[in-house]
């Protein structure tokens, strides 16, 4: 009797990657996972432990910079599932160009960013001091703990990183895979905005409605100039002033808003 034989699992004709690469994209996987679940929480059990010495009757805190290892681990695993776009792009061979990723036109697209995040501040503020005014948005605080050496570095760190979690995600990989999946154009579009805004919604209405029309927008941007960049810069630059402009502001009231 004739023995089958059967092709080993793993081998060029079942579509898996080559050996010498395979190690390197399952260890990005493996970072990937544990980044996006319980990695990031023994890190934060670790920085739990050395804020003070394990005993019932001590409770002087030994780890002075406690609170600012805190946020930038948080920072740092918020940038997770940036990380799981680029990884499943290298998994399936795709160019990070398809998502707006590509730094061939980095600086140009810095430039546009910038005057794209100056058009979208001055909009954006007019109309969270009217929603302020209308009673239907939360007053907003954009900073990290004040009164430390490191505040407006971490701002400036976080401002990076809420942008490029953002725009890479909901953006680029969004509407790129809604696009893949058979979405019209439009709808793609429409879909990123509107989990924009909703995301928001802990803002309230205002930040809802302003966040689903800056979603439009960034999402038509996309789609006619398939570059991630440009809104990026703009999205940190928006959250950069608004920090800055709170921490200079704070303690006086413009327009019936209180900076307390």
């Amino acid at each position: 009797m004739t023995e089958s034989s059967e092709e080993p699992t793993g081998s060029a004709s079942t579509g898996a990657f080559e050996p010498t690469a395979q190690p390197r994209l399952l260890s990005e996987e493996v970072l990937v996972v544990l980044s996006l679940s319980l990695l990031a929480s023994a890190v934060f059990a670790i920085i739990n432990l050395l804020s003070a010495p394990v005993s019932r009757t001590v409770t002087v805190r030994v780890f002075a910079n406690v609170q600012l290892a805190t946020q930038l681990v948080s920072i740092l695993f918020s940038l997770a599932p940036v990380a799981l776009v680029l990884h499943l792009a290298r998994r399936s061979r795709e160019p990070v160009e398809h998502f707006g990723l590509g730094t061939a036109t980095l600086v140009p697209d810095v430039g546009w960013g910038l005057l794209l995040g100056l058009g979208v501040a001055g909009v954006g503020l007019g109309l969270y001091v009217a929603a302020i005014a209308l009673n239907i948005n939360r007053f907003v605080v954009p900073v990290p703990p004040t009164g430390h050496w490191w505040t407006v570095p971490v701002l400036i760190l976080g401002a990076f990183q809420n942008a490029l979690l953002e725009e890479v995600v909901v953006v680029g990989y969004l509407i790129r895979r809604l696009e893949q999946i058979g979405w019209a154009v439009p709808a793609a579009i429409l879909g990123s905005a509107v989990l924009r805004g909703s995301y928001h919604l802990y803002q309230g209405w205002g930040g809802f409605a302003g966040n689903l029309l800056l979603g439009l927008a960034f999402g038509f941007a996309f789609v006619r100039w398939r570059r991630t960049w440009p809104l990026v810069t703009a999205h940190f630059l928006v959250d950069t002033m608004a920090g800055l402009a709170y921490i200079a502001l704070r303690g006086h009231c413009y327009f019936g808003v209180c900076l307390s």
